[in-house]
């Protein structure tokens, strides 16, 4: 496949329109830089290169801004950071400090994630940001009005994907050809691409890049504990549950604990807050606790044998070898 003259490599200034999606915890400078030294688009995920969690805003944004200081040492190729729009229009405090420190060390690239902000939109454009924005669950309306409001770039997410999945059960099949004809700005597509074939599907639905979070996890530079990637290639979609309404993991031991109560119609309690009580994705998927914690991955990953560098993988999805 020619991806020369791919909108989505012109738009973010990179070689190949591949994009590494920011995955919590599971991301670092390594990881990031690989991605992008490779042809892609890194991006640091919200925690990325550590494993402990800080309530301090100052010193969240300090740990950032030493990790991308990292990624630097590694690249000089574009990489991006993860913005976390969750609330409502208004900007907070941390995200304007959060896009004011990336933009300060020179990075312009913004994954968003959750409700476009005509305000955060408009914030990161002052620093020349190109965002690339990915509603939790895409529908016509907010791609449009993403659009509207200034997203460079948009993802629509197939119920296939790991992590926080839409609520609505439209799988990449159906929502990626829906977006792509709604909106004029480039789509790429997500949700359970982890191969060659996933990729050409979704070039086939009119998708003009693929952004790829669980196939990633199974590498050689990311940050997973090596017993995770060990489950994923030994494990299959028969071997996960949803462990909340919005949240599937392999089989583990707390998986099988909160999928019970998922099922239980009596249970009260907010399933996604429990998990995020128990450390997210830090206690099974980077420090591999998996007693302890979830394994969040796609729905695809019966095709996941291997454990690439990620130039090899990147090399492999692309068919470039």
């Amino acid at each position: 496949m020619n991806y020369e003259g791919s909108r989505v490599a012109k738009v973010l200034g990179i070689k190949y329109p591949l994009i590494q999606a920011p995955m919590s915890w599971v991301t670092d400078a390594h990881l990031v830089a690989a991605v992008s030294e490779a042809g892609g688009l890194g991006v640091l995920g919200p925690n990325a290169g550590y494993n402990t969690l800080t309530t301090d805003m100052n010193e969240t944004i300090e740990r950032m801004r030493s990790e991308i200081r990292k990624v630097r040492t590694l690249t000089d190729k574009p990489f991006g950071l993860n913005v976390l729009l969750m609330s409502g229009e208004a900007l907070d405090e941390f995200t304007k400090s959060w896009v004011t420190m990336a933009a300060e060390e020179g990075v312009t690239h913004f994954v968003s994630v959750g409700n476009a902000s005509e305000q955060a939109f408009g914030f990161m454009k002052e620093f020349g940001g190109t965002i690339i924005h990915r509603p939790l669950t895409p529908t016509v309306d907010n791609m449009r009005e993403a659009e509207a409001l200034g997203a460079d770039v948009l993802v629509a997410t197939g119920y296939d994907e790991g992590g926080l999945i839409p609520a609505s059960a439209l799988g990449t099949f159906t929502v990626v050809p829906t977006m792509v004809d709604a909106v004029d700005i480039p789509v790429m597509a997500t949700g359970g691409i982890n191969d060659r074939r996933g990729v050409k599907a979704a070039f086939a639905l009119g998708a003009e890049g693929v952004y790829i979070g669980t196939r990633f996890i199974v590498t050689q530079e990311s940050p997973a504990a090596d017993n995770v990637k060990n489950a994923i290639i030994t494990s299959g979609y028969a071997n996960m549950a949803f462990v909340s309404p919005l949240q599937r993991s392999i089989r583990t031991r707390t998986a099988d604990r909160l999928a019970a109560l998922n099922l239980d119609k009596q249970n009260t309690l907010d399933l996604d807050r429990e998990i995020s009580k128990l450390g997210g994705l830090r206690p099974g998927m980077l420090e591999g606790n998996m007693d302890e914690g979830i394994v969040s991955v796609n729905t695809g990953i019966d095709i996941i044998k291997s454990n690439p560098t990620v130039k090899e993988l990147i090399d492999q999805l692309l068919e470039l070898n």
